[in-house]
Protein backbone atom coordinates (compact mmCIF):
# COMPACT_ATOMS: atom_id res chain seq x y z
CA UNK A 1 0.00 0.00 0.00
CA UNK A 2 0.85 3.52 -0.82
CA UNK A 3 2.81 5.42 2.20
CA UNK A 4 3.68 9.12 2.47
CA UNK A 5 3.51 12.02 3.39
CA UNK A 6 3.13 15.14 0.46
CA UNK A 7 3.18 18.87 0.57
CA UNK A 8 1.93 21.44 -2.25
CA UNK A 9 1.02 24.96 -2.27
CA UNK A 10 0.16 26.84 -4.94
CA UNK A 11 -3.19 28.34 -6.52
CA UNK A 12 -6.38 29.12 -4.86
CA UNK A 13 -8.35 28.89 -8.56
CA UNK A 14 -8.61 24.76 -7.99
CA UNK A 15 -8.26 25.00 -3.81
CA UNK A 16 -11.82 23.92 -3.92
CA UNK A 17 -11.34 21.30 -5.75
CA UNK A 18 -8.16 20.14 -4.57
CA UNK A 19 -9.45 19.99 -0.84
CA UNK A 20 -12.15 17.56 -1.84
CA UNK A 21 -10.03 15.51 -3.98
CA UNK A 22 -7.50 14.40 -1.40
CA UNK A 23 -10.13 14.04 0.98
CA UNK A 24 -11.65 11.22 -1.10
CA UNK A 25 -7.90 10.08 -2.21
CA UNK A 26 -6.65 10.19 1.28
CA UNK A 27 -10.36 7.76 2.14
CA UNK A 28 -8.62 5.25 -0.18
CA UNK A 29 -5.27 5.28 0.98
CA UNK A 30 -5.14 5.66 4.85
CA UNK A 31 -1.24 5.79 4.65
CA UNK A 32 -1.29 8.67 2.33
CA UNK A 33 -1.52 12.52 3.92
CA UNK A 34 -1.66 15.25 1.35
CA UNK A 35 -1.19 18.58 2.64
CA UNK A 36 -3.00 21.38 0.21
CA UNK A 37 -1.87 25.37 0.97
CA UNK A 38 -3.71 28.20 -1.21
CA UNK A 39 -1.59 30.54 -1.01
CA UNK A 40 -2.03 31.89 -4.85
CA UNK A 41 -0.16 30.86 -7.89
CA UNK A 42 3.11 33.16 -7.53
CA UNK A 43 3.91 31.69 -3.85
CA UNK A 44 3.33 28.12 -5.22
CA UNK A 45 5.96 28.74 -7.72
CA UNK A 46 7.89 30.11 -5.39
CA UNK A 47 7.94 27.42 -2.91
CA UNK A 48 8.10 24.48 -5.68
CA UNK A 49 10.96 26.29 -6.92
CA UNK A 50 12.67 26.70 -3.43
CA UNK A 51 12.19 22.67 -2.95
CA UNK A 52 10.04 23.49 0.12
CA UNK A 53 6.84 21.74 -0.99
CA UNK A 54 6.26 18.11 -3.01
CA UNK A 55 4.52 19.64 -5.76
CA UNK A 56 3.37 23.50 -7.08
CA UNK A 57 0.32 24.72 -8.22
CA UNK A 58 -0.26 27.58 -11.16
CA UNK A 59 -2.60 28.61 -13.58
CA UNK A 60 -0.34 30.80 -14.91
CA UNK A 61 2.50 28.57 -16.53
CA UNK A 62 6.15 29.11 -15.02
CA UNK A 63 7.87 31.50 -17.67
CA UNK A 64 11.43 30.00 -18.90
CA UNK A 65 13.17 31.92 -16.20
CA UNK A 66 10.86 30.43 -13.70
CA UNK A 67 12.04 26.92 -14.86
CA UNK A 68 15.18 27.47 -15.63
CA UNK A 69 16.24 28.05 -11.77
CA UNK A 70 13.67 25.58 -10.48
CA UNK A 71 15.59 23.55 -12.41
CA UNK A 72 18.85 24.57 -11.57
CA UNK A 73 18.24 24.06 -7.82
CA UNK A 74 16.60 20.49 -8.24
CA UNK A 75 18.50 18.77 -10.62
CA UNK A 76 15.69 17.25 -12.37
CA UNK A 77 12.57 18.55 -14.84
CA UNK A 78 9.99 20.73 -14.61
CA UNK A 79 6.33 19.16 -15.95
CA UNK A 80 3.49 21.04 -15.98
CA UNK A 81 0.14 18.49 -15.52
CA UNK A 82 -2.85 20.34 -16.24
CA UNK A 83 -5.63 19.20 -13.99
CA UNK A 84 -8.85 21.45 -15.09
CA UNK A 85 -10.30 24.90 -16.72
CA UNK A 86 -12.21 26.92 -14.58
CA UNK A 87 -13.29 30.18 -15.51
CA UNK A 88 -12.89 33.44 -14.15
CA UNK A 89 -16.14 35.40 -13.53
CA UNK A 90 -16.95 38.94 -13.20
CA UNK A 91 -18.70 38.72 -9.65
CA UNK A 92 -20.90 42.06 -8.55
CA UNK A 93 -23.18 43.35 -5.82
CA UNK A 94 -25.65 45.28 -7.07
CA UNK A 95 -28.80 44.54 -4.83
CA UNK A 96 -32.08 43.95 -7.43
CA UNK A 97 -30.04 43.25 -10.20
CA UNK A 98 -29.48 40.05 -11.10
CA UNK A 99 -28.28 39.77 -14.67
CA UNK A 100 -25.64 42.11 -15.98
CA UNK A 101 -24.24 42.11 -19.43
CA UNK A 102 -20.44 43.05 -19.82
CA UNK A 103 -17.97 43.09 -23.19
CA UNK A 104 -14.52 43.47 -23.34
CA UNK A 105 -14.39 47.40 -23.88
CA UNK A 106 -17.11 47.90 -21.09
CA UNK A 107 -15.09 45.41 -18.94
CA UNK A 108 -11.91 46.85 -19.72
CA UNK A 109 -12.90 50.54 -19.51
CA UNK A 110 -14.31 49.13 -15.58
CA UNK A 111 -10.82 48.24 -14.54
CA UNK A 112 -8.83 51.02 -16.13
CA UNK A 113 -11.40 53.31 -14.06
CA UNK A 114 -12.84 55.32 -17.05
CA UNK A 115 -15.98 53.84 -16.41
CA UNK A 116 -16.59 54.69 -12.57
CA UNK A 117 -20.90 54.84 -12.50
CA UNK A 118 -22.79 52.01 -12.83
CA UNK A 119 -25.41 53.97 -15.37
CA UNK A 120 -22.53 54.84 -17.44
CA UNK A 121 -24.64 55.21 -20.40
CA UNK A 122 -22.33 52.32 -22.03
CA UNK A 123 -23.07 50.36 -19.31
CA UNK A 124 -26.72 51.00 -19.82
CA UNK A 125 -26.67 50.51 -23.88
CA UNK A 126 -25.68 46.97 -23.33
CA UNK A 127 -27.91 46.51 -20.89
CA UNK A 128 -31.47 47.36 -22.01
CA UNK A 129 -34.48 46.79 -19.97
CA UNK A 130 -32.25 46.62 -16.52
CA UNK A 131 -32.45 49.37 -13.87
CA UNK A 132 -28.89 50.27 -13.19
CA UNK A 133 -28.20 52.33 -10.28
CA UNK A 134 -26.87 55.64 -9.98
CA UNK A 135 -23.54 54.71 -7.81
CA UNK A 136 -19.96 54.33 -8.04
CA UNK A 137 -18.53 51.35 -9.07
CA UNK A 138 -16.17 49.47 -6.59
CA UNK A 139 -12.84 47.84 -8.50
CA UNK A 140 -11.62 44.59 -6.39
CA UNK A 141 -8.32 42.58 -7.49
CA UNK A 142 -6.11 40.32 -6.39
CA UNK A 143 -3.38 41.98 -4.01
CA UNK A 144 -1.17 38.46 -4.07
CA UNK A 145 0.66 37.30 -6.93
CA UNK A 146 -1.73 35.20 -8.59
CA UNK A 147 -2.70 33.18 -11.79
CA UNK A 148 -6.53 34.06 -11.86
CA UNK A 149 -5.02 37.92 -12.36
CA UNK A 150 -2.42 36.32 -15.08
CA UNK A 151 -5.30 34.56 -16.73
CA UNK A 152 -7.83 37.92 -16.01
CA UNK A 153 -5.05 40.29 -17.42
CA UNK A 154 -3.83 37.95 -19.90
CA UNK A 155 -7.84 38.07 -21.45
CA UNK A 156 -7.64 41.79 -21.47
CA UNK A 157 -4.57 42.42 -22.94
CA UNK A 158 -5.88 40.18 -26.19
CA UNK A 159 -9.17 41.83 -26.29
CA UNK A 160 -8.17 45.81 -25.42
CA UNK A 161 -5.70 47.81 -26.64
CA UNK A 162 -5.28 50.56 -24.26
CA UNK A 163 -5.11 47.68 -21.13
CA UNK A 164 -2.39 46.05 -23.06
CA UNK A 165 -0.86 49.37 -23.52
CA UNK A 166 -1.25 50.54 -20.08
CA UNK A 167 -1.43 47.78 -17.76
CA UNK A 168 -0.22 44.29 -19.42
CA UNK A 169 -0.39 41.17 -18.26
CA UNK A 170 0.56 39.06 -15.32
CA UNK A 171 0.68 37.61 -11.96
CA UNK A 172 1.02 40.96 -10.40
CA UNK A 173 -0.01 44.25 -12.72
CA UNK A 174 0.23 47.84 -11.75
CA UNK A 175 -4.01 48.03 -10.89
CA UNK A 176 -5.18 51.44 -12.37
CA UNK A 177 -8.01 51.23 -9.87
CA UNK A 178 -9.88 49.46 -6.99
CA UNK A 179 -8.88 47.31 -3.89
CA UNK A 180 -7.17 44.35 -2.70
CA UNK A 181 -8.13 40.97 -1.93
CA UNK A 182 -6.07 37.92 -0.77
CA UNK A 183 -6.82 35.05 -2.48
CA UNK A 184 -10.05 33.96 -4.75
CA UNK A 185 -11.65 33.60 -1.42
CA UNK A 186 -10.77 37.45 -0.26
CA UNK A 187 -12.01 38.98 -3.61
CA UNK A 188 -15.18 37.35 -3.03
CA UNK A 189 -15.70 37.79 0.28
CA UNK A 190 -14.79 41.89 0.04
CA UNK A 191 -17.54 41.72 -3.29
CA UNK A 192 -20.17 40.37 -0.83
CA UNK A 193 -19.60 42.74 1.67
CA UNK A 194 -19.59 45.85 -0.37
CA UNK A 195 -22.66 46.98 -2.51
CA UNK A 196 -21.37 48.72 -6.04
CA UNK A 197 -18.54 46.35 -5.86
CA UNK A 198 -17.54 44.03 -8.88
CA UNK A 199 -14.47 41.42 -8.49
CA UNK A 200 -12.83 38.46 -10.58
CA UNK A 201 -13.05 35.41 -8.91
CA UNK A 202 -12.73 31.59 -10.20
CA UNK A 203 -16.53 30.26 -10.94
CA UNK A 204 -16.65 28.08 -7.69
CA UNK A 205 -15.99 30.58 -5.37
CA UNK A 206 -18.92 32.52 -6.95
CA UNK A 207 -21.08 30.09 -6.50
CA UNK A 208 -20.29 29.32 -3.01
CA UNK A 209 -20.25 33.06 -2.01
CA UNK A 210 -24.36 33.04 -3.79
CA UNK A 211 -22.74 36.06 -6.01
CA UNK A 212 -24.20 37.38 -9.35
CA UNK A 213 -21.78 36.60 -12.73
CA UNK A 214 -22.20 39.16 -15.71
CA UNK A 215 -22.44 37.20 -18.68
CA UNK A 216 -19.69 38.29 -21.07
CA UNK A 217 -19.84 39.05 -24.81
CA UNK A 218 -17.53 36.76 -26.36
CA UNK A 219 -15.35 36.52 -29.83
CA UNK A 220 -17.90 35.15 -31.79
CA UNK A 221 -20.52 38.28 -30.19
CA UNK A 222 -22.60 36.27 -28.28
CA UNK A 223 -23.28 37.30 -24.26
CA UNK A 224 -22.13 33.82 -22.37
CA UNK A 225 -22.98 33.16 -19.05
CA UNK A 226 -19.82 31.11 -16.86
CA UNK A 227 -21.07 27.96 -16.62
CA UNK A 228 -19.83 24.27 -16.50
CA UNK A 229 -20.79 24.13 -20.16
CA UNK A 230 -19.39 26.80 -21.49
CA UNK A 231 -16.39 26.48 -19.86
CA UNK A 232 -15.45 23.04 -21.55
CA UNK A 233 -16.40 24.80 -24.91
CA UNK A 234 -13.56 27.37 -24.44
CA UNK A 235 -10.82 24.02 -24.27
CA UNK A 236 -12.40 22.25 -27.27
CA UNK A 237 -10.20 22.49 -30.30
CA UNK A 238 -7.67 24.25 -28.28
CA UNK A 239 -3.58 23.59 -29.22
CA UNK A 240 -1.68 22.04 -26.58
CA UNK A 241 2.25 22.03 -27.15
CA UNK A 242 4.02 19.49 -25.93
CA UNK A 243 5.68 21.01 -23.01
CA UNK A 244 1.45 21.61 -22.03
CA UNK A 245 1.73 25.14 -21.79
CA UNK A 246 -1.08 26.95 -23.32
CA UNK A 247 -3.75 29.33 -23.00
CA UNK A 248 -7.30 29.00 -23.74
CA UNK A 249 -8.03 32.66 -23.09
CA UNK A 250 -10.80 33.89 -25.76
CA UNK A 251 -12.35 30.95 -27.26
CA UNK A 252 -13.86 31.37 -31.01
CA UNK A 253 -16.12 28.97 -29.84
CA UNK A 254 -19.62 30.58 -30.17
CA UNK A 255 -20.70 28.53 -27.11
CA UNK A 256 -17.32 29.49 -25.42
CA UNK A 257 -17.51 31.93 -21.90
CA UNK A 258 -14.50 33.96 -23.19
CA UNK A 259 -12.31 34.18 -20.08
CA UNK A 260 -11.82 30.55 -19.05
CA UNK A 261 -8.26 28.93 -18.36
CA UNK A 262 -6.18 25.63 -17.26
CA UNK A 263 -4.62 25.17 -13.81
CA UNK A 264 -1.60 22.97 -13.78
CA UNK A 265 0.24 20.94 -10.80
CA UNK A 266 3.75 21.45 -11.26
CA UNK A 267 6.14 18.21 -10.29
CA UNK A 268 9.87 17.17 -10.84
CA UNK A 269 10.21 14.50 -13.04
CA UNK A 270 12.44 12.67 -10.58
CA UNK A 271 12.16 12.68 -6.70
CA UNK A 272 14.45 11.69 -4.63
CA UNK A 273 11.99 9.93 -2.22
CA UNK A 274 10.50 6.45 -4.16
CA UNK A 275 7.64 6.52 -1.72
CA UNK A 276 6.49 9.62 -2.33
CA UNK A 277 6.81 9.67 -6.02
CA UNK A 278 4.86 6.86 -5.95
CA UNK A 279 1.80 8.66 -3.74
CA UNK A 280 2.23 12.03 -5.85
CA UNK A 281 2.14 9.73 -9.73
CA UNK A 282 -1.24 7.47 -7.54
CA UNK A 283 -2.76 10.66 -6.92
CA UNK A 284 -2.58 12.30 -10.05
CA UNK A 285 -3.51 9.47 -12.03
CA UNK A 286 -6.62 9.14 -9.64
CA UNK A 287 -7.43 13.09 -9.86
CA UNK A 288 -7.08 13.18 -13.80
CA UNK A 289 -9.89 9.81 -14.01
CA UNK A 290 -11.72 9.36 -10.83
CA UNK A 291 -11.76 12.98 -9.61
CA UNK A 292 -14.06 13.81 -12.84
CA UNK A 293 -17.38 13.80 -10.98
CA UNK A 294 -16.09 15.73 -8.05
CA UNK A 295 -14.57 18.39 -10.89
CA UNK A 296 -17.94 18.94 -12.55
CA UNK A 297 -19.96 18.94 -9.28
CA UNK A 298 -17.65 22.01 -8.46
CA UNK A 299 -18.10 24.10 -12.08
CA UNK A 300 -15.02 22.77 -12.93
CA UNK A 301 -14.17 20.98 -16.67
CA UNK A 302 -12.63 17.89 -16.99
CA UNK A 303 -9.96 17.84 -19.47
CA UNK A 304 -10.68 16.90 -23.50
CA UNK A 305 -9.88 13.55 -23.92
CA UNK A 306 -6.50 13.89 -26.13
CA UNK A 307 -5.05 16.34 -23.43
CA UNK A 308 -6.24 14.08 -20.88
CA UNK A 309 -4.30 10.89 -22.60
Amino acid sequence: PLSASLSGAGATFPEPLYVEWIGEFQSLHPKVTINYQGIGSGGGIEQFSKLTVDFGASDAPMKDEEIAAAEAASGAKVLHIPTVFGAVTLAYNLPGVTELKLDPDTLAGIFLGEITKWNDAKLTALNPGVTLPDQPIQVVHRSDSSGTTSIFTGYLTKVNKTWAEKVGKGKEVPWPVGVGGQGNDGVAAVVKQQAGSIGYVELSYALEAGLSVAALRNQAGNFVTPSLASTSAAAQGAQFPEDLRFSVADSPNPEAYPICGATWILVYDQMKDPAKAAALKAFLTWALTEGTPIAEELGYAPLPEDLRA
